[in-house]
């Protein structure tokens, strides 16, 4: 380790980083919320107090909506920001480190402990609270790196990016707006929660809605209708056949993985009166697609199981399928390029250990980078499978190790004069 890396390694302050997360997981940043425009400026200033010549600007919702590639949204909302910050140096980035500051909704309260999932408890080496691991830690590591080389006083040869991205959650608008600004960088690294893997390609994840008709009677002679849930069952029984034959023959990458490509029903509504026979079920879920297919096929195998479903009502009552908010396609780091190699050496250097490179049955930012040219990977703190749950929870010292790994690796990748 060199002169530079090694005074970029002991500006990190640890405590520092660690108020830092429990500060900003205290800022309820749902998606949509004008709390995550709150983050999105708050980490604007921040970058710009590490020495970063930071954009900030407010999206063009309509122009965003209305251009090829709208990664699709869920979330209802009026406004949103981007923030790209860069550093000195010649040429475009060498790197970027990418993170989203929306989190999801926190579900039942009373499921969380202390009941308040924004009050960043902390219990020994673990703090707890929604966005804790996705993926606030991450965005916090971001920060915490330009801040070391800002005060170890080291200038790089080649700029270090830092994007803050609003909407991950519903679709990736934030990550859409960035690149469509022209941000850009020669690799990426997203730290969404890795469990101490590198993720080097992500499955795609597709919002469907899903309309049964049925007939509506009185519940007292409901043989003259026609119920909805009972006429959706087997289409979600098609549905979990569907799911068993794509989930068949998996890439090498998700080895280990039971289920890369699930297919999920997230929620149903049917009926409007108790003693009415139900004449309409909405269902709404998310498609698995599968690492290099295109997200049209993924939708035509979805429709063709639901159409083919064999019901005497559903045949002249077929059910409607539409395609609403977040639509992720599957993306990849190109086979064999640098970045994992680097991603590897900074962390066998900093931890002593090598991590393995695994896939994630998640979309994510990762593949409109990779759609953009930019060839990215996750590496970040965290366990996802607290993601999205009332246990959420990101262990401290695995932040530290984090960071630590990509200050290295920023410095590496680029440069020191």
């Amino acid at each position: 380790m060199n002169d530079a890396e090694a005074r970029v390694l002991n500006a990190i302050d640890d405590a520092e980083t660690v108020s830092l997360l429990a500060e900003t997981v205290r800022v309820p940043s749902v998606t949509g919320t004008d709390a995550e425009s709150d983050l999105q400026h708050r980490f604007a200033r921040l970058l710009t107090e590490a020495g970063m010549d930071v954009d900030v600007w407010k999206l063009d919702l309509a122009d965003l909506t209305g251009r090829p590639g709208f990664p699709g949204a869920e979330a209802p909302r009026t406004e949103g920001y981007g923030v790209a910050a860069v550093t000195a140096g010649e040429g475009p980035p060498a790197l970027a480190l990418q993170g989203h500051v929306d989190v999801v909704p926190t579900g039942d309260l009373a499921k969380w402990e202390g009941s308040d999932p924004f009050a960043a408890r902390i219990d020994g080496d673990v703090l707890h609270g929604r966005g804790a691991c996705d993926m606030k830690a991450g965005l916090v590591a971001n920060l915490a790196v330009a801040r070391a080389i800002n005060r170890a006083g080291v200038r790089l040869a080649r700029p270090l990016a830092v994007h803050c991205v609003i909407s991950e959650e519903d679709g990736g608008l934030g990550a859409f707006a960035t690149l469509a600004r022209g941000h850009t960088a020669e690799a990426a690294v997203i730290t969404e929660p890795t469990s101490g893997t590198i993720i080097t390609a992500n499955a795609g994840a597709l919002t469907f809605r899903l309309e049964i008709a049925g007939r509506a009677a009185h519940g007292a002679t409901r043989y003259e209708g026609v119920n909805a849930i009972e006429v959706f069952w087997p289409v979600f029984e098609a549905i979990r056949r569907l799911e068993a034959e794509r989930n068949r023959d998996v890439h090498g990458l998700f080895q280990g993985n039971p289920m890369p490509y699930p297919i999920e029903i997230g929620t149903v509504r049917a009926g409007d009166w108790a003693s009415t026979v139900p004449d309409l079920l909405v269902a709404e879920g998310r498609l698995g697609v599968r690492l290099g297919e295109d997200p049209a096929a993924a939708r035509a195998a979805f429709e063709q199981a639901v159409a083919e479903v064999a019901h005497p009502w559903l045949r002249t009552n077929p059910p409607v399928v539409t395609w609403p908010g977040g639509q992720f396609a599957s993306g990849r780091l190109p086979a064999g390029h640098e970045l994992l190699g680097q991603v590897r050496r900074a962390v066998a250097d900093t931890t002593g250990g090598e991590p393995a490179e695994s896939a994630a049955p998640y979309g994510s930012d990762l593949r409109l980078y990779a759609a953009g040219g930019i060839p990215t990977l996750h590496y970040g703190p965290g366990d996802v499978r607290y993601a999205h749950a009332p246990r959420e929870q990101v262990r401290l010292s695995e932040l530290r190790e984090v960071t630590r790994a990509l200050a290295l690796l920023a410095v590496r990748r680029c440069g020191v004069l």
